[in-house]
């Protein structure tokens, strides 16, 4: 099975689109609710620097190095963010979730528990991926937090091998899902998004 292959993945919650020039605007809009891109650990862009980063993320998945996409919000049609695969191994398979931000306004709705749902449950049942990894910059630990809540194992601190927009060198702490863990994590996500809705009704 080839991985990286467009799809739209759809949920309760959200949609999430291949990545277009056309959501260009959208996401401008998305990353200035709740200044995203103020958060120096974050792969947010900053509102004027959105097209090069579409760009950039669509010269990427041309090589076929990621497959990006714009997280819609069903409830209102908004764009509130961006998530990817990256970083493909498909001998093994194994696929990276990463370059994620998402809308300050969309935090703690469940809208990236659904988005990590949609895309975990692609990886592992579509394309037989035997190993989903993260990875966040060690200082983001709202990202970690987010991480180690669908169930992820933090494999260890990488030292020194990122650089930030800010030209500073720093380390990523990494984990991962594998096929052996996937029914349980399933369960748990399924659980977690279901609490969100009822207490949200």
């Amino acid at each position: 099975m080839q991985i990286l292959t467009p799809e739209i993945l759809t949920g309760q919650l959200v949609r999430l689109e291949p990545l277009s020039d056309e959501h260009v605007e959208g996401l401008r809009v998305a990353v200035q609710d709740g200044r995203i891109a103020d958060l120096w650990y974050t792969s947010a862009p900053r509102p004027e620097a959105m097209a090069h980063d579409v760009e950039a993320k669509l010269d990427q998945a041309a090589q076929g190095l990621m497959l990006p996409f714009a997280i819609r919000r069903l409830a209102d049609d908004r764009l509130i963010g961006v998530t990817t695969y990256c970083h493909p191994i498909p001998a093994v398979p194994a696929v990276e979730i990463g370059y994620t931000w998402q809308a300050g306004s969309a935090h703690r709705t469940g809208t990236n528990t659904e988005a990590k749902l949609l895309m975990l449950s692609h990886a592992f049942e579509e394309w037989g991926c035997r190993r989903v990894s993260f990875r966040a910059t060690w200082f983001n630990h709202p990202s970690r937090r987010a991480i180690e809540r669908l169930g992820a194992s933090f494999e260890g601190r990488i030292r020194n091998d990122r650089i930030l927009r800010t030209g500073e060198v720093t380390d990523t702490a990494q984990y991962s899902i594998t096929d052996g863990d996937w029914f349980a994590v399933r369960h748990h996500l399924r659980h977690l998004i279901a609490s969100n809705t009822t207490s949200a009704s």
